[in-house]
């Protein structure tokens, strides 16, 4: 447990006084019974990996995730099937639950009532009713997650940035999504939806940085989650996210947090435990120092396992990718290993080469070109091959 989390909520400003993590100018809003913002402990959260029509699996990663002191679990929901699931699992826990709506903004309608929270990604309101105005679409979500009390997140990624604003800002990636940012909250704001944060995402976290202090510049009254999305294993991983959260929350952006790390899932209750600890070491005045040469040579970036993750085997994966590579970390070159067919396509396209991951077959990619598909036991091979390929192109 944070600190923060033993103090009652009335002496936070007391607490916080001469600290490192200042006084926070966002509203609060309200998650169940959870505040969020303003002066508020500042939330953990995690993310289940296990598939949610695995009943029995979800709930132990839950109470995993639980038992690691997280104050909110998110979970997918991908079909029927799916929100079937969610309703048993519901009946059987008391822990904090968000949603993923993933593609299909109208789910809203059967997860809202086992919820206490509904993430949308605006880059995603595109895919369905292609005719209907986004407007209408958020809308309909404010709508019914008011009806069911439901909070919301406003999702943005930076790897699924909705078409017109790439169109609109071109190469100003963090104009892209901030802008996105603002105005889904304008959307809210003309329907009097109240219980709403943001969280803006990159596998970056300079990018990170840039676009949550912008946002809280635009828009200081919004409560921010924060996270470095496909931070990838540890320690890489681990560093990548301090490094955001010590730059934000220092400078009293950010009300909730997640550590992302590609962990085996009897593992995801490190991801709360790392971001308690970080945050302790922040509200403390303890700051580590970049390792030197970080941002140089190979980046491996990885999603986080989750229930997305079609085939476990995509952690394994990713450490065989790591540990293949270190023959060419010297180069400035960026691997992406994703493990779900909603963010994979999408998420390797800015990469040099990337894999994402099915329930049997690895999609290998060249910058946003295909290269084939391969098994899990292929993959690897074909891999070495491209990496070979493209730094001979460099060399030559």
């Amino acid at each position: 447990m944070i600190l923060a989390s033993l103090v009652p909520e009335s002496s936070l400003r007391e607490y916080y006084a001469g600290r490192m993590i200042p006084e926070r100018k966002t509203r609060k809003i309200y998650v169940r019974g959870l505040p969020i913002g303003g002066d508020a402990p500042i939330a953990v959260q995690s993310m289940a990996a296990t598939q949610t029509r695995d009943v029995p699996a979800t709930l132990r990663q839950v109470r995993i995730i639980e038992a690691a002191g997280a104050d909110l679990i998110r979970i997918a929901v991908d079909s029927k099937e799916d929100v079937a699931c969610l309703a048993e699992i519901r009946s059987q826990t008391e822990a904090l639950l968000s949603v993923d709506l993933q593609e299909s903004y109208r789910l809203v309608t059967d997860v809202a009532p086992h919820v206490d929270k509904i993430r949308y990604n605006p880059g995603h309101l595109h895919h369905h009713e292609k005719s209907r105005p986004i407007a209408d679409k958020v809308a309909f979500i404010a709508e019914t997650a008011g009806e069911h009390g439901c909070a919301i997140r406003i999702g943005v990624n930076a790897g699924s940035v909705a078409p017109e604003y790439k169109e609109r800002f071109g190469d100003d990636h963090v104009g892209a999504i901030v802008q996105c940012a603002v105005d889904h909250c304008d959307l809210l704001d003309e329907v009097s939806f109240r219980d709403y944060l943001v969280s803006i995402k990159d596998s970056d976290p300079r990018l990170v940085i840039q676009a949550n202090q912008r946002f809280a510049a635009e828009r200081p009254d919004v409560p921010i989650h924060l996270g470095v999305t496909e931070a990838g294993m540890p320690p890489d991983g681990i560093i990548k996210t301090r490094i955001a959260f010590e730059q934000l929350l220092s400078r009293g952006i950010g009300d909730t947090i997640r550590v992302s790390l590609t962990v085996p899932f009897d593992d995801k209750g490190s991801e709360i435990v790392v971001g308690r600890s970080i945050l302790a070491d922040i509200e403390a005045g303890r700051f580590r120092s970049v390792p030197p040469n970080f941002f140089d040579g190979l980046n491996i970036i990885a999603c986080p396992s989750c229930s997305r993750v079609e085939n476990e085997r995509f952690i394994e994966l990713a450490a065989e990718v790591k540990e293949m590579t270190q023959y060419a970390k010297e180069h400035d070159l960026t691997i992406a290993v994703m493990g779900c067919r909603v963010n994979g396509p999408g998420e390797t396209d800015d990469a040099d080469l990337g894999l994402w991951c099915g329930p049997t077959r690895v999609n290998l990619k060249r910058g946003p070109e295909d290269a084939g598909s391969f098994s899990y036991d292929d993959v690897l091979a074909a891999l070495q091959a491209e990496l070979d390929a493209l730094i001979g192109q460099r060399a030559s």
